[in-house]
């Protein structure tokens, strides 16, 4: 088969398609043919050298795929060849055909598309049980997210749908926040033009936001938490900022 190889650390440029060998899948694992993958941050900084994959993982990048199943262990009841799948996986999306425990397999939502499928298992079920199983986000509250992770569009899509357009959205350029207003964010604040905790309590009366998604960490902290409603919540899942404040 075909997957893409870290030939050297460095930039994009190592990124290689080369002939591989075929997984061999265990008694408790299934064989997938890879029809999408996703990129998420994890794979980058694979690339770099700074996200090793897990010990026993496939050593090509991709921590989500969708596709279909086209062989079982003997372990395996729940699934059959032929089922369209996706995938929560320790690397190795990044390639024609994937092994993958039988417990990270996940059925295509209904009314997602194969190819949208392949954002579900990683990015858009990170967003939904951080924000909706965790927070409790509910209708009539306020929701912001920081950064360039509403880029990826899931979580603009899942606000939008779910949050009952209460959402606001933190974003670097006019383009991007053109793209989440299109989605359905009611507020988009450019970070880099723009004061955003003073924005965020122009929009809510004073208040604050209820929930807060945020994947920059140290550098933005203090600015979160004085963006937060009293009783607001505030949910951290990436530290491109640092991890440490002063």
């Amino acid at each position: 088969m075909k997957a893409v190889v870290i030939t050297a650390l460095g930039g994009p440029e190592v990124l290689q398609l080369q002939e591989v060998d075929d997984p061999q899948i265990k008694d408790d694992e299934v064989l997938v043919k890879v029809e999408a993958t996703a990129l998420n941050r994890a794979d980058t900084l694979q690339r770099i050298g700074k996200h090793p994959p897990p010990k026993g993982a496939s050593p090509y990048p991709g921590l989500e795929c969708s596709g279909t199943i086209e062989a079982v262990g003997k372990l395996v009841s729940r699934w059959k060849v032929g089922d369209q799948v996706c995938a929560l996986l320790g690397g190795g999306a990044y390639a024609e055909k994937v092994a993958v425990p039988a417990g990270q397999v996940l059925p295509v939502p209904p009314g997602i598309s194969l190819k949208d499928a392949a954002a579900f298992p990683e990015v858009a079920c990170t967003v939904w049980s951080t924000v909706f199983m965790m927070s409790r986000l509910s209708a009539g509250e306020t929701f912001l997210v920081t950064s360039d992770l509403a880029l990826y569009l899931d979580v603009c899509w899942y606000t939008a749908i779910y949050v009952y357009r209460s959402d606001a959205v933190l974003l670097s350029s006019e383009e991007k926040l053109a793209a989440c207003k299109e989605l359905g964010a009611d507020v988009c604040i450019n970070y880099k033009t723009e004061d955003f905790v003073a924005r965020v309590k122009e929009e809510t009366g004073g208040k604050g936001v209820d929930v807060i998604l945020d994947c920059i960490g140290a550098s933005y902290f203090q600015r979160n938490l004085d963006s937060l409603n009293f009783d607001g919540r505030l949910f951290i899942i990436g530290f491109m900022g640092g991890a440490v404040t002063n």
